[in-house]
């Protein structure tokens, strides 16, 4: 017997019952009598098979008759475990078992792909199921489209990290075996990054065949901030400018600062890394700024404040890192960031790097003769050699 804790009234039922209800549902989790209580089972283990490109129905053309598995084939993918490890932590050997981590637990299914003529390929066939797949050609891991965007949900509203949301899942996969469940840390980094950068790229309109974006493409800047064309009227230079005494509701007001938390170490392998947004975010295009870096000269600011960390401690290096932090531009009103003005540091913040970060919220959605209104911390020493 079989109880579905998934379930609504957590119902009991036989070995046959329990795959055919299961069979649009195959991430619930199921516990199994064990003649004095219920152990935790899985749906693999009681002969489930997850079949892909006919709405959860067999392939007629995959070899296999239907859903019913007969307990021969049963005993055959049932994995003891000699050592006495739970069965269900055990990963059985097979091209056809896969990896799917879904919110509740990590689970191991048993896989048949459509064998129809003109059949899509597995990772096509993954997709429409739900399943996005960790590698292109031969996936053995997957993931369920509801972890990924429950996973950004937690790491945007609750600041939860990587690190931590994998290992709630594995202590929801076995609090007592936490050690047996399979580490797929690096895959849920690798994924989650395509598939934020897959959300923005459909949230923008963008589609395989279309344009690239262009920079700063993929995120948005503040909804009430005036931007001419876009939430206010188009208008002349001469009606925005300051003659008018009204002329303040067009004005914006910029805020610049740094932060040295977000310190970034040199990678392994730099030739391997592929940049997913370049320039098409927050964050300024890469090549742009280091031409710009390249070819400019940066002046060395001598405060005449006591003891001002930000301007004595400018040309400083730390360690071996890429970049020592992150500065740029806000809304001063709402708080938004001004896409593609973000900016890191190579030694500390400097003036050159602060030029770059407030050259693009001058031109982002603004007309020349708008007012701005520009706060710093430092605005005293910073000042001094601002061109206007």
């Amino acid at each position: 017997m079989f109880r579905c804790t998934g379930c609504a009234y957590r119902p009991v039922l036989c070995s046959t019952c329990c795959i055919e209800v299961h069979q649009l549902n195959p991430f619930h989790k199921i516990e199994r009598w064990a003649g004095t209580f219920f152990e935790d089972y899985s749906l693999r283990l009681a002969g489930f098979i997850m079949h892909l490109g006919h709405g959860g129905k067999a392939c007629p053309c995959s070899g296999y008759p239907g859903c019913i598995i007969s307990p021969s084939m049963e005993d055959e993918w049932e994995d003891m475990d000699t050592a006495g490890h739970p069965p269900h932590l055990a990963r059985p050997e097979g091209h056809s078992c896969l990896t799917i981590l879904n919110v509740n637990r990590v689970h191991y299914c048993n896989v048949q792909y459509c064998n129809c003529n003109g059949a899509e390929g597995s990772q096509l066939q993954l997709l429409r199921a739900g399943l996005f797949p960790v590698t292109m050609r031969g996936c053995r891991t997957s993931f369920t489209f509801h972890v990924l965007d429950d996973f950004l949900q937690d790491n945007v509203e609750c600041g939860t990290s990587t690190m931590n949301y994998y290992s709630k899942i594995w202590r929801m996969t076995s609090s007592t075996f936490p050690h047996l469940v399979l580490d797929r840390y690096r895959e849920l980094l690798r994924v989650s990054r395509a598939w934020r950068n897959l959300k923005l790229l459909k949230w923008k309109g963008f589609y395989l065949g279309s344009c690239n974006p262009d920079c700063s493409g993929l995120v948005l800047f503040c909804p009430a901030c005036p931007q001419p064309g876009i939430n206010i009227p188009e208008m002349d230079d001469v009606e925005l400018s300051h003659t008018y005494n009204n002329s303040w509701k067009y004005s914006h007001v910029i805020v610049m600062d740094g932060n040295f938390k977000a310190e970034h170490m040199p990678p392994k392998n730099a030739g391997n890394e592929t940049w997913l947004m370049d320039g098409q975010g927050y964050m300024v295009a890469s090549q742009d700024y280091k031409t710009y870096l390249g070819g400019t000269t940066n002046k060395i600011m001598h405060s005449n404040c006591n003891n001002h960390h930000t301007i004595s401690q400018a040309n400083h290096n730390r360690g071996q890192l890429t970049s020592m932090g992150i500065g740029g531009c806000a809304c001063a009103r709402h708080g938004c960031f001004i896409p593609h003005l973000m900016v890191d540091f190579q030694k500390g913040e400097q003036q050159v790097n602060m030029d770059y970060a407030l050259v693009h919220p001058l031109h982002h959605e603004m007309k020349p003769s708008q007012q701005v209104l520009h706060f710093y911390d430092i605005n005293c020493q910073y000042s001094q050699n601002l061109g206007c």
